[in-house]
Order: C-alpha cells, then sequence, then structure tokens
C-alpha cells in the first residue's frame, strides 16, 4: 500500500485545478476555441493527427486546446483515444496520382506535366516577423492573393486546385527504366498493421513506413539530417513533393462495392537518390518515400530520407551510421513511448532511490577503509619505509 498516494489525492485534484486555470489564461482575453485552432494552426494540427494516427481535425485541435500547445501532449491524448475507437474495416489503398493537387514541387525537372504548383508555402518568405498581425481582425494579405502561384518555367495558373490526375515526376525517370521499380512484398503478404501489433524486428518496409509516419518530426528531422551531413550513403533529391485532397474508399459488405467515405488532405514525398548498384543491379537512381496527413512537408521530407538510409542492407551498401540501423531508429522514433519513458523519472522513486543512497554509503565507507589501510594514517616506521619505496618505485 501506497500511504502517500492516499494522503496525496487532494493535492492532485487542487493540480488539475491549477492546470484549468493555467490553460485558461486571463479571462479578460476571449477564449481560444476548437474552431479557430482547426483553421489558423493547421500545421500544428496536421502534425497532431499524423502522429496521433486519427484523422479528424476537431479532435486534433481539441488535443492541442487541451494540452496548451504542448504537441507531443496533444498526440498522446489522441493516441490515447484513438484505443477507444472500433474498428469497422480498412479502406483501399490509395492512389496519389488522383490527389487534387494544391501544391506540387519537384527539384529534379524544372518543366513537369502539369506544371510546378507553389500553393501556400513559407518556402519564399523572408522570415520576418509580420507585426501586422498584431492587429485584431484579418491580417494585412487580403483576400484577393491566389491560392497558388506557378514556379519560375512553369506554367502560370491562378485557377483552384487541379483536378485532373497528375502523373508523379517518378515516371519520367520509369520511362529511361532509370528508377527502382517497386518491390512486391514476400509471398504476396498483406501490410501489418503497426497500430494493432506491437513493433517486431526484423520488420519490412511497410511496417517501417509506419512507424516512421507516427514517429516524431523532430526526431526524423534531425535524423534526415544527418544523412544529408554523410551519415548514409545517399545522395538526396527532392523527386516531388505533392500536397492536397483525394477521396477514401471502403469496401461494404451491405453493398459489395467500394463507397466513397469521405476526402482527406496528404503531403506525399518522393526522394531521388543516387545508387551504383550491387551485384547483378546495374546504377540507376533508387527512393526515399514520406507520407502525411495534412499540410506536413517537413515531416514527409525527413521521413522520406529516413526510409532511404534504413535501406542500406536491402541495397546491399555498408551500415555506418545509426540513420541506417533499423532498430535503433524504430525503437527511438515514437515520441509517446519517448515521452512516456523520460517523463517516468518525475514519479515517485523513493525505494529506488534509498536503496541507492544506501549502497554509495557503504562504497564510500569501504574506500575510506582502504585508504586508511594503505597509509593515509602512518603510525610506525615501516609504514614510513614501505610508503617511501613505493613512492620510489612509481
Amino acid at each position: 500500500m501506497y500511504v502517500a498516494v492516499k494522503g496525496g489525492e487532494r493535492a492532485i485534484e487542487a493540480s488539475w485545478r491549477l492546470l484549468d486555470k493555467a490553460r485558461r489564461g486571463d479571462t479578460r482575453i476571449a477564449e481560444l476555441s476548437v474552431a479557430q485552432i482547426r483553421e489558423q494552426l493547421r500545421l500544428a494540427v496536421a502534425r497532431v493527427m499524423t502522429e496521433g494516427s486519427v484523422y479528424d481535425e476537431e479532435l486534433a485541435a481539441l488535443a492541442i486546446k487541451q494540452a496548451a500547445g504542448d504537441l507531443v501532449e496533444a498526440i498522446f491524448l489522441l493516441r490515447a483515444y484513438r484505443t477507444t475507437l472500433p474498428r469497422f474495416g480498412y479502406t483501399h489503398a490509395i492512389d496519389t496520382e488522383t490527389m487534387q493537387v494544391e501544391r506540387r514541387i519537384s527539384a529534379t525537372f524544372k518543366d513537369l506535366p502539369g506544371g510546378q504548383l507553389l500553393g501556400a508555402t513559407y518556402d519564399y518568405t523572408q522570415r520576418l516577423l509580420d507585426f501586422a498581425l498584431l492587429a485584431d481582425g484579418d491580417d494585412a494579405t487580403g483576400p484577393e492573393m491566389p491560392s497558388h502561384t506557378a514556379a519560375p518555367g512553369a506554367v502560370a495558373t491562378l485557377q483552384p486546385p487541379a483536378t485532373e490526375p497528375m502523373p508523379r515526376v517518378i515516371t519520367l525517370l520509369d520511362k529511361e527504366g532509370l528508377i527502382e521499380q517497386e518491390r512486391p512484398t514476400p509471398d504476396g503478404a498483406e501490410p501489418g498493421d503497426l497500430s494493432r501489433e506491437p513493433l517486431a524486428f526484423p520488420a519490412s518496409r511497410a511496417t517501417r513506413l509506419q512507424n516512421l509516419a507516427r514517429g516524431d518530426e523532430g526526431f526524423l528531422l534531425a535524423m534526415g539530417y544527418a544523412t544529408q551531413r554523410g551519415y548514409a550513403h545517399s545522395h538526396p533529391f527532392a523527386g516531388e513533393i505533392r500536397f492536397g485532397t483525394i477521396a477514401v474508399e471502403m469496401e461494404l459488405d451491405e453493398l459489395g462495392e467500394a463507397v466513397d467515405i469521405g476526402d482527406i488532405d496528404l503531403t506525399e514525398c518522393q526522394m531521388i537518390n543516387q545508387f551504383a548498384g550491387s551485384g547483378e543491379v546495374a546504377p540507376t537512381f533508387t527512393q526515399g518515400y514520406g507520407l502525411a496527413f495534412g499540410h506536413s512537408e517537413r515531416k514527409a521530407m525527413a521521413m522520406a530520407l529516413v526510409d532511404r538510409a534504413l535501406r542500406a542492407e536491402e541495397l546491399g551498401e555498408t551500415l555506418a551510421s545509426p540513420t541506417q540501423d533499423i532498430e535503433f531508429m524504430l525503437s527511438h522514433s515514437d515520441n509517446v513511448e519517448a515521452s512516456g519513458f523520460v517523463q517516468h523519472l518525475k514519479l515517485p522513486h523513493y525505494v529506488d532511490f534509498q536503496a541507492e543512497l544506501e549502497l554509495v554509503r557503504r562504497l564510500r565507507a569501504r574506500h575510506a577503509d582502504e585508504a586508511r589501510g594503505n597509509g593515509s594514517g602512518i603510525d610506525n616506521a615501516n609504514d614510513v619505509d614501505n610508503t617511501t619505496g613505493k613512492e620510489q618505485a612509481a
């Protein structure tokens, strides 16, 4: 029985009330609504949905509000809620070529079928604080700004997002046989479901991609950066990054056919990496892949960089970096697990620490006894001679 827990119940309840007060802040200022978070903090909402494994903008916004903006805590809240939801079935695999594209760029080809669409992005801003945003009401950009503009050298367009299927950039290389072909899963096996099955090694690429999609953006960003600095045998190019809306279909037994159950926003990234070939494999380009909910370009790019690094053994490359170590990367990328393991140190460890404290005290006493026995307390001539002899020998 933990007597301290019984005595601390009222303190814990008071802590909850203080938390509510701290989250609300100054009551003279209007409270931030879930709808405002959903509409105006869309990038934070996208990250929480992706790493929380639930596509629901309202629930993600609610989690952000409840967590007072702590995105890792919000991801934890959404992931915990996810465990209470029933599983009705699995949707069909989506084809991102059918995406209603709002933004689509490539760093490998200037002229693309369908053009390059800049869309809404911070890439071309000067990263200067916009003090106009301190004013209440609408910002200074006004309602007439186009939703997306063509990149230099591309076909200009101010039209709504493209509705026609837009082939991937990878197909341009595929026509010449310059890029690797997708490899089917062994024996045609269906990919596992990491949200229902524990992570186990060896892990297939499908499992790795699921893990990376749920992985912490900061961790993946750092590891992706490491691969660019030489901690992996890769030289990446951003083959294509696209963001847009895509329909999700699910087979319903009652109807005997697939039906459209809704639309979701996705960001997809395909990295292209040079590969010198190995054995019978001719020199070619290989791929790294990233996919995330909402507008999450940095996450998708980092995911693609890490995915390619983790394919080192498959491609016969030397394993020389932690970024190529599958077990290391997958075991430490989940921020829910990492946060729980680190923060559990705040919980009471009184018994464990008292045991450690007693052990250190005994070790220090033994050390002091041995020091006195080795001549720190000299009582006779023999000790003097022995000590002098040792010093001369040294």
